[in-house]
């Protein structure tokens, strides 16, 4: 229901349903290459919504099945500043160019996409498929990696996009300690509001060679 909110309410309501702090932290760095960090909690549309009345962003998507429906995604996703939406199919070479760019990338990198270019690094002491696209692109596109994640509130009182200063030493190097430190992060953000953290992603789905599956 939100959903429709987002792709038909007013601005106006979107900047009062959505408060931002840290915004600050991103003006800091325009026209620089910055990639936003942002775990998937249930506030992530949210988050992308009200940045998008401040930044002209990028974001990557998956092509949805049915027509009418993409038409709606894309359509809501965008009606606010000139933001670049890029399929996956399209590949990454566009998303760099933006980035490049001084587009902020809204980037969503902890899903499940299986064992191809994923390493297995321990999420709450579990071995978790985890795609290291997050410190690869820092270092492809000289990007500052800035955490942003969506909180909703109690209550029916809104959402809190919350912007954090830009990570020191990232990437350092080492490609499986740098994705250890995205799901650490992610970790700390999950203990502060376990019931927000989106698990029907079966975040455990693949499996390390001859290890039983969990679902």
């Amino acid at each position: 229901m939100e959903r429709a909110i987002l792709w038909w309410a007013p601005r106006e309501r979107i900047e009062r349903m959505v408060r931002i702090e840290g915004l600050a932290h991103l003006r800091a760095l325009a026209g620089r290459p910055v990639i936003l960090f942002v775990p998937h909690f249930v506030g992530f549309d949210h988050g992308f919504s009200r940045l998008a009345c401040e930044a002209d962003m990028v974001a990557m998507y998956a092509r949805q099945k049915g027509r009418r429906f993409a038409g709606l995604l894309t359509r809501g996703r965008s009606r606010f500043g000139a933001q670049r939406l890029v399929s996956r199919q399209e590949g990454i070479r566009a998303t760099v160019a933006a980035i490049r760019e001084g587009r902020p990338f809204y980037y969503l990198p902890d899903q499940d996409y299986g064992p191809r270019d994923a390493l297995f690094v321990p999420f709450f002491g579990v071995a978790a498929a985890t795609v290291p696209g997050l410190a690869r692109l820092a270092k492809l596109s000289g990007a500052k990696v800035v955490p942003c994640v969506t909180r909703m509130l109690p209550g029916g009182a809104g959402y809190v996009l919350g912007i954090e200063p830009p990570w020191d030493n990232f990437p350092g190097g080492d490609l499986a300690a740098d994705t250890r430190r995205m799901n650490e992060y992610i970790e700390r953000k999950v203990l502060e509001m376990p019931e927000q953290y989106l698990w029907m992603h079966k975040r455990f789905k693949t499996r390390p060679p001859g290890e039983e599956r969990f679902y």
